[in-house]
């Protein structure tokens, strides 16, 4: 089997698993204290009719059942927004991910007392 791209099997699979209306997949490992040309940190935008009916959480799981074999594989981080086509129609919005704050990318605050 040919190398394939993280990125094109996080698409694959998202496509065959959930037949999205719209799908965006943005690498974000830049952002993170990866070696450059890393593919281990994701954001995704999905919307699908396969979500109808189903909260915030069975969502996600279906995302997360879709790229298990993506995980075992090394994806690290994964930023999802999901939603039904009739709830994308209403809204678009898609929040930032959550900046990283490990290794050497961000300086945490260390609770008092804590050298």
């Amino acid at each position: 089997m040919a190398f394939m791209s993280r990125h094109v099997l996080i698409e694959e699979r998202l496509r065959q698993s959930l037949s999205p209306t719209h799908l965006s997949i943005e690498n974000e490992s830049h952002k993170h204290s990866v070696k450059p040309g890393s593919e281990t940190h994701f954001k995704i935008v999905v919307v699908s009719a396969a979500f109808e009916g189903l909260g915030a959480v069975a969502r996600q799981r279906k995302v997360n059942q879709a790229l298990r074999e993506v995980f075992d594989a090394g994806l690290h981080a994964l930023t999802m927004h999901v939603a039904t086509p009739a709830e994308w129609a209403t809204s678009s919005e898609v929040r930032e991910s959550p900046e990283c704050l490990g290794g050497s990318k961000k300086t945490r605050a260390r609770p008092e007392g804590e050298a």
